[in-house]
């Protein structure tokens, strides 16, 4: 079989992976074309491992089973979310992963063979033209020129929302993923200064929201909706779906305010999957054991709170 990764586009591309290196170490399942980020366990010899952040996705998810296999000789659990657009159903998803499927985060997608006037909420439409009276959106031809701005823009996101550890992301891993196969950046300025983007990654006829941020000017303007606005015409003439991704927190709380801007930009939901398996099981209890953080329903018990 050909190896291509780096011609993979975004969530699949081995470059993806190794932008998220400094967390673990990138590892492909040739079978079905994912990739897993291998970690050390704290205090020990052995390994677990997890799908990349935010979503784990593959070309063929009917491989699945045989590539955990593989790996059940060499880590102790494997935990991973679920790409909402992925080829399988629960039971594929039951099959593999025979510790823990759980419904995760419900994602809100947008259908474009509808038109944004049909889909997009009375709200959402009003504020769009209102910001696009201010600003203006256009594609980034390359990273370089978005780069530094992307990292300023990124900065003001993580402080307002203290963002930590793996979300925070660092500068070197941007270098990597401004450059990952598959990526459009969105770029909002005001008078040539940029104060708002959007990063999208496309998989097949699907453009996934990966990640947005603007800055104190971008959020006064209301830069996001100028955003949002103008990925529905450009994404519309090149594939059928788009994904914004779900709610804030671990639930996607359907209270909270990103949740409903979301909502104004969706016709339909996808939920996500939560999925951890066990390949050694008396490791996982000696791991328990060793570690008596609790949280419910954490998966790896054993690393509960790794992420607060």
């Amino acid at each position: 079989m050909q190896h291509r990764p780096q011609l993979a586009p975004g969530y699949l591309s081995s470059a993806y992976a190794e932008s998220l290196a400094e967390f673990g170490r990138p590892r492909e399942l040739a079978k079905c074309g994912g990739w897993i980020l291998e970690r050390k366990i704290p205090g020990t010899d052995l390994h677990d491992a997890m799908g990349c952040y935010p979503l784990f996705a593959c070309r063929e998810w009917k491989n699945l089973q045989e590539d955990c296999e593989a790996l059940s000789r060499e880590v102790v659990a494997l935990s991973v979310v679920t790409d909402p657009f992925g080829n399988y159903d629960q039971s594929v998803l039951e099959n593999v992963f025979k510790d823990v499927v759980r419904p995760f985060k419900s994602h809100f997608v947008a259908d474009l063979r509808q038109s944004r006037d049909s889909l997009v909420s009375k709200h959402h439409r009003y504020y769009a033209r209102r910001a696009l009276n201010n600003v203006v959106v256009e594609i980034c031809k390359s990273p370089d020129e978005i780069f530094e701005d992307w990292m300023a823009l990124y900065s003001c996101l993580a402080q307002r929302h203290h963002l930590k550890g793996m979300k925070a992301f660092s500068r070197a891993s941007f270098a990597k993923q401004l450059r990952v196969p598959g990526i459009t950046i969105l770029r909002a300025l005001e008078n040539r200064t940029t104060i708002g983007a959007h990063l999208w990654f496309t998989h097949g006829d699907v453009a996934l929201s990966h990640l947005a941020a603007t800055n104190a000017r971008g959020y006064e303007l209301m830069a996001s909706y100028a955003l949002y606005w103008s990925a529905l015409a450009y994404f519309a003439e090149r594939v059928r779906w788009i994904d914004w991704g779900a709610g804030a927190g671990l639930d996607g709380n359907e209270a909270d305010g990103l949740t409903e801007f979301k909502r104004g930009w969706a016709n339909e939901t996808r939920m996500t999957f939560f999925c951890g398996r066990i390949f050694d099981v008396s490791a996982y209890q000696r791991l328990c054991q060793n570690n008596p953080a609790t949280r419910s329903g954490y998966f790896p018990a054993y690393r509960a709170g790794e992420f607060d």
